[in-house]
């Protein structure tokens, strides 16, 4: 039988009892006698491959025990069905050719210190772990588009270099912009995209952007990737209704077509098939009120057990508050209308309480935090000046923004998803460096 071209590990499946060829490295291997059995993965799957001494020739054999972790070759065999394969089938191996043989892989199937790992994050993402995280946040990316895409949000790219500040003027990465000043990196793409809402309606950014907050908690990073919506004619009920279908529709699609990768995860997927709308909701008063009953009945909060810290109405949440927060429901949870001297000043006031803004965060369940910020927008130019001024921005830096409310205001509400945090929830991994490629954290700007 004649032998195919290469092929992907993963759309093999329709060959069993053929002969077949594969490209990849050897994740793995071990011997026992007259049998060499190499670990393959191309990128699709990993397969096993049985070199058996008394099937191949001499030279075969030696070049199967000379394969070395992380070498790169082709294995030409049949491929036979086999019910303990994780992919239901394994390869006979006839014929190996050596692409590349690697000497001293630092990355060894013992255990490394995170540490090591971090510094070795280019061959880190290798291993399988990390490689299913990755697929999962390619799923999430996907999913998120498709879905506004169906709902006929056109995509609108925003700059990564701006003038001025977005949210907050202590936390940017400021560059020199030829001889006119600094410019900075991008901590949003909102205000961008809301030219975009005036034009088409319906509209997302998606890309990296930047905060210089000096933290270094598993839930931060200073280089992240947010995707944000922005739409005309919404208020906040609007917004939030969209927000939850957007999240469900992720969470069936990762569930859908990730099975395999939080396998290996270990990922306890019950927890995350009952993802469907509604989502609770509850507004900052109420949140203060669970947090106060929370602290008189003595609560702690995963993963420290530590006693829950009393907060007062006006401040903010901390992350051991969203995570008792959240325990409480088993999806993930709004909390609106949040004081305003804590949000940003382009949202827009609740009717009669000027003290609260109409603004809800998602609240991911099993302690992932935040994972969508959200709020219906101030579309009165008079108010939006004057709560630029209250936020001691220069106003003249904002004559374009006071545009869009000069020329054809309208309502218009949108939200950010931050896809590091919503990956991490969704994989079960602890830490959010792992659900980006190269994670920039505080001081660590390598790989």
């Amino acid at each position: 039988m004649a032998l195919l071209p290469s092929m992907y590990i993963r759309d093999s499946a329709d060959h069993v009892g053929e002969a077949v060829k594969l490209a990849g490295w050897v994740y793995n291997k071990t011997e026992k006698g007259k049998l060499v059995f190499i670990q393959l993965r191309d990128g699709t799957a990993t397969i096993q491959c049985v070199v058996f001494k008394k099937n191949v020739s001499e030279e075969v054999f030696a070049r199967a025990k000379e394969l070395t972790q992380e070498s790169s070759c082709y294995i030409h065999g049949t491929l036979r069905a086999d019910e303990r394969s994780s992919l239901g089938f394994e390869l006979d191996v006839t014929d190996i050719e050596i692409v590349h043989l690697t000497q001293n892989y630092p990355i060894t199937p013992k255990e490394h210190g995170t540490q090591f790992l971090m510094e070795h994050r280019h061959l880190w993402v290798r291993s399988a772990k990390q490689h299913a995280l990755l697929r999962i946040r390619a799923q999430v990316i996907a999913a998120a588009q498709e879905y506004l895409n169906s709902e006929h949000f056109v995509r609108y790219d925003s700059p990564i270099l701006t003038a001025t500040a977005a949210e907050g003027t202590s936390d940017l990465f400021a560059t020199e912009y030829f001889d006119l000043g600094n410019a900075y990196l991008a901590q949003t793409g909102q205000l961008y995209v809301e030219s975009g809402m005036a034009t088409f309606g319906r509209v997302y950014c998606f890309g990296p952007t930047f905060r210089a907050e000096k933290s270094k908690t598993r839930r931060h990073l200073t280089e992240f990737w947010m995707i944000e919506p922005e739409f005309a004619f919404a208020d906040q009920d609007d917004n939030m209704e969209l927000q939850e279908n957007f999240v469900s529709y992720i969470v069936q699609r990762v569930l859908d077509r990730c099975e395999d990768d939080l396998k290996i995860l270990e990922r306890d997927t019950s927890k995350l098939e009952n993802i469907v709308p509604p989502f609770p909701r509850i507004s900052y008063d109420e949140a203060i009120e669970k947090i106060k009953e929370g602290v008189a009945a003595g609560a702690t909060v995963a993963p420290d057990n530590a006693p829950l810290a009393p907060l007062e109405w006006g401040d903010d949440f901390g992350a051991p508050h969203e995570t008792y927060l959240a325990s409480l429901f088993d999806k993930p949870l709004f909390i609106y209308n949040y004081p305003t001297k804590v949000k940003a000043f382009y949202m827009q006031p609740a009717e009669g309480r000027p003290e609260v803004v109409r603004c809800a965060d998602m609240i991911a369940p099993e302690g992932y935090g935040e994972i969508i910020g959200g709020s219906q927008r101030i579309h009165d130019a008079e108010l939006l000046e004057a709560r630029i001024r209250e936020h001691g921005l220069d106003v003249a830096d904002y004559q374009w923004y006071l545009d869009l409310r000069r020329y054809g205001s309208v309502p218009h509400s949108g939200f950010g998803m931050g896809i590091e945090r919503c990956v991490a929830w969704l994989a079960g991994t602890r830490h959010i460096r792992e659900a980006i490629p190269f994670p920039r954290q505080l001081y660590r700007i390598y790989p």
